[in-house]
């Protein structure tokens, strides 16, 4: 059966451009395409950062709805819009450096993995698409709140 126009930008964007079908690590590759977004959204200021983010994310719980019926899953490793999303929530208030976005990063899928509580309490109890984005929404709060606390840090 083919695909629909919709039902291929859906699967697009929910692999983070094919990211997610990475055969080893698809969470971590799939975090990748965050980087130069986030980027690219430092250029716009805060105000514009967070209305983004904001939009991004609500579009995220859409698309990884859509996405989970189109793969007939709960919440594959394919899908990692919602690595994304929680990867540009990590970044929020972070000045564009090399340090920031690497100790970002590892924070980010450090949180993301172990899902400290309430962490997989959301994925768990959360339908659909909310489920799927609100862990990782919720790690990326966790490592900006870790990554500001180093950033305070004499060692970085």
């Amino acid at each position: 059966m083919r695909c629909n126009l919709k039902e291929r930008l859906i699967k697009l964007v929910a692999t983070g451009f094919g990211c997610g079908l990475a055969p080893a690590l698809p969470g971590t590759v799939g975090t990748l395409p965050g980087i130069p977004l986030y980027l690219l959204l430092t250029a716009f200021g805060w105000p514009a950062y967070l209305l983004f983010l904001i939009v991004f994310t609500g579009g995220a719980v859409y698309i990884a709805q859509a996405a989970e019926g189109l793969f007939a899953a709960k919440d594959p490793p394919r899908i990692v819009i919602d690595e994304v999303a929680g990867f540009l929530w990590t970044m929020f208030l972070v000045p564009p450096t090399l340090a920031g976005i690497f100790f970002g990063f590892i924070f980010f899928r450090f949180f993301d993995i172990v899902k400290p509580y309430p962490i997989r309490l959301f994925q768990d109890k959360l339908p659909g698409g909310y489920g799927v984005v609100a862990d990782d929404v919720m790690a990326g709060i966790y490592s900006n709140l870790a990554l500001h606390i180093l950033m305070k840090s004499p060692w970085l």
